[in-house]
């Protein structure tokens, strides 16, 4: 479908362009990766990820797209409201197909639309289990050592949720914890993907870039790659109506006779430096080396 040499990677923090994926997933260990991108809806993944997607396959690593909504929502007509969520799964199976992605590394976790916030966790108060129960499980059987998850910063409900879970759940899977659910190899690297939004600034304060680039690192790809992301869209007949705008704005993605995609690496465990603690309570000590 592709080849390796048909993408280029964005350190956007270093200002620096690569052909090695390494600048996308860090340490990068080939043949023997396996991604797993966290959709929201089924739509979202392909939507923010699709290049890393079609990049990710065209370096020999499986991807498994793990669909948190079930999609009951997603209707532009009230007849299709008793059929939709089968309809969906039809589409979905297809769009990802067009993708060259099996359907049986598509997984569904099937929790109601607009609703996933109140899902997220392990056991809920109700007794019910919740997003975790799914998710961690799911990590650790496939092996996943690298995750997508969506932008949680102003975009819509179930994406903030299932940046949460994404977030949260991913440390766990190398951590000696729930061992009756099998155990695995940490996930090596974190990658937040937008839908729509724009990402949160905070990294980019933080780092010292312009608060217009929040992302911190890019692909660029063929125009190959954007016209096969729209032909596997079309797939969703059904949500024509509702992300017909989300498909006019992708207009924005060219860049001559190529494509960009956007991302910014997460850290979901961060540890707290003491380094310069001591240097600034040194300094008010007086006691600072000179």
């Amino acid at each position: 479908m592709f080849a390796p040499t048909d993408f280029a990677y964005y350190d956007l923090q270093r200002r620096r362009r690569s052909g090695d994926i390494n600048t996308l997933f860090p340490g990068w260990q080939p043949g023997d990766e396996r991604i797993a991108v966290l959709c929201p809806h089924d739509d979202d993944g392909i939507l923010g990820a699709g290049y890393a997607i079609l990049a990710a396959q065209a370096h020999g690593a499986p991807v498994y797209p793990c669909i948190f909504c079930d999609g009951r929502a997603g209707y532009s007509r009230p007849e299709q409201r008793t059929t939709i969520v089968e309809t969906r799964r039809g589409e979905t199976a297809a769009a990802y197909g067009a993708l060259g992605i099996p359907p049986e590394r598509v997984r569904h976790f099937d929790y109601p639309d607009f609703s996933l916030n109140g899902w997220v966790g392990w056991l809920l108060p109700g007794g019910q289990q919740g997003t975790m129960s799914q998710l961690l499980l799911t990590l650790r059987q496939l092996g996943i050592t690298r995750l997508m998850i969506p932008n949680g910063y102003r975009e819509h409900i179930d994406h903030e949720a299932a940046f949460r879970a994404g977030a949260y759940d991913a440390p766990q899977v190398g951590d000696p914890v729930l061992a009756d659910w099998g155990l695995a190899a940490p996930v090596r690297s974190v990658t937040v993907y937008a839908v729509w939004g724009d990402f949160t600034p905070e990294d980019a304060l933080v780092a010292g870039r312009s608060a217009k680039v929040r992302g911190d690192r890019a692909i660029a790809a063929p125009l190959a790659a954007e016209e096969l992301i729209a032909a596997a869209l079309a797939k969703w007949a059904s949500q024509g109506q509702i992300i017909q705008g989300l498909l006019a704005a992708r207009r924005a993605r060219r860049l001559g006779d190529r494509v960009i995609e956007a991302y910014l690496g997460y850290d979901p465990r961060p540890s707290l430096d003491y380094a310069p603690y001591r240097r600034m309570i040194e300094g008010i000590d007086g006691l600072k080396k000179t």
